[in-house]
């Protein structure tokens, strides 16, 4: 089978380990990486020497796209990049894998998806957590039936105080970088939901709040490295004591600037820490969904209420304390019929990041004649769906109304096709 050639554009961690080092050591046989660009010419060395490659480095796209020609091109630079490249590689005739969330603004999503149309390539949104063994398990239990038609949904993300304070440090701090947490982070739980669900979301209400982060904070300085509140900040990152991240950003830094330490109380971060959110679904499910970003766990849990029971889960990812590697799903019947009242599924955690759904997805999309049963295989549409999400959260909590994504995007919130909502 020919290989396809692709390019990585981005080497940042998600780039230079997911899409990179990772990719080429467990499907070298159905992929070869041909170029890398990146902005940051010592960064990009840096991270072509940790994946392992020969790959000539650009540090500009179009210059690649001209001379390499690859067929695919997986995108990896900050969210509010990705629709200029995601296009001029459509343009150019070459299928796209974009990281998540797939754009962050309504003007962008229109420009992908004209041209995903206007050219017939592909885009893929690499939602892997549709690919988790729990989440497909779920999926299977919602498309069985077993808990009658779903009226609402409880679903609560809960980042610790490592995870959630590193988004606040980067790029992603700034609405028109990352269109807040809503966007870049929540994508991810409103496509899960959109998927688990079947259906489009139609109107959304939010609160949110900065209440722990920047000018919140009780002090701030320059970045972690030259701080003089290193021994009494809960938030100090020692970038030497992170051989990776030290490698990949601290002497690339003297280039572009970029810090991978910023302070988490920088005074001009503007997006909430504290998210709330009330989802109406087209098919009139209703959701209650929150996302907090300094809690000492780190997990969700997920509930499905239905005519004929509930599907319960609290997935623990990081606390402190033990638990076993493996999640229990609770099938709780409001009528057993000679069935368990209440039914533990246990479902094991598999190697590889996010309980095996990386490799999952990776396997979907680039082993040959896999099988999609659950439809997990994300295109533009599902990309847009979840931006436009939390696109409409967050315009909500700065006004304080009901935000309809017909509004928003009439021409695709209206769309009834019969696969509207899935990649054939």
């Amino acid at each position: 089978m020919e290989k396809r050639r692709f390019a990585l554009i981005g080497t940042g961690n998600r780039g230079t380990t997911m899409w990179g080092k990772e990719l080429l050591a467990g499907w070298r046989e159905h992929v070869d990486l041909v170029a890398i660009v990146e902005k940051n010419s010592l960064r990009g060395e840096r991270a072509r020497t940790m994946i392992g490659s020969n790959a000539p480095i650009y540090e500009d796209i179009d210059a690649m796209l001209a001379e390499v020609k690859p067929d695919l091109v997986i995108v990896c630079t900050p969210d509010h990049t990705h629709d200029a490249i995601v296009v001029r590689a459509l343009e150019a005739g070459i299928d796209v894998i974009t990281e998540k969330p797939m754009t962050t603004a309504v003007d962008k999503i229109r420009r992908i998806i004209d041209a995903e149309k206007r050219t017939g390539r592909r885009v893929d949104v690499s939602f892997n957590y549709r690919y988790a063994p729990t989440a497909a398990k779920i999926k299977e239990l919602l498309n069985s039936g077993e808990i009658g038609r779903v009226s609402s949904v409880d679903f609560h993300w809960y980042l610790n105080t490592k995870h959630g304070a590193d988004y606040f440090r980067r790029w992603h701090a700034y609405t028109e970088n990352s269109g807040s947490l809503f966007v870049h982070k929540a994508t991810h739980h409103f496509d899960l939901l959109n998927w688990y669900l079947d259906s489009d979301p139609e109107a959304v209400t939010s609160f949110a709040d900065l209440q722990n982060y920047g000018r919140k904070g009780p002090f701030r300085g320059p970045r972690c490295k030259l701080c003089p509140h290193t021994h009494e900040c809960d938030y100090y990152l020692d970038l030497e004591a992170d051989p990776f991240l030290d490698t990949l950003y601290e002497e690339p830094s003297k280039i572009d600037g970029y810090f991978r330490d910023g302070c988490v109380f920088r005074e001009d971060i503007d997006i909430p820490d504290t998210m709330v959110v009330s989802i109406r679904y087209r098919n009139n499910v209703h959701v209650s969904y929150s996302l907090n970003t300094f809690q000492p766990i780190e997990g969700h849990h997920l509930a499905f209420n239905g005519t004929k029971g509930r599907i319960e889960i609290r997935q623990y990812e990081a606390q402190p304390w033990e638990v076993k590697k493996e999640d229990e799903i609770l099938l709780i019947r409001n009528f057993p019929n000679g069935k368990e009242a209440v039914e533990r599924i246990i479902v094991p955690h598999s190697s590889g990041g996010h309980y095996g759904g990386d490799d999952r997805m990776r396997n979907m999309i680039f082993k040959p004649d896999m099988q999609d049963r659950l439809h997990q295989r994300a295109g533009t549409r599902a990309g847009a769906m979840s931006v436009l999400c939390g696109i409409a959260a967050l315009q909500s909590s700065r006004t304080g109304k009901v935000v309809n994504l017909a509004d928003l995007m009439p021409e695709l919130a209206n769309d009834d096709s019969p696969n509207s909502r899935r990649v054939e």
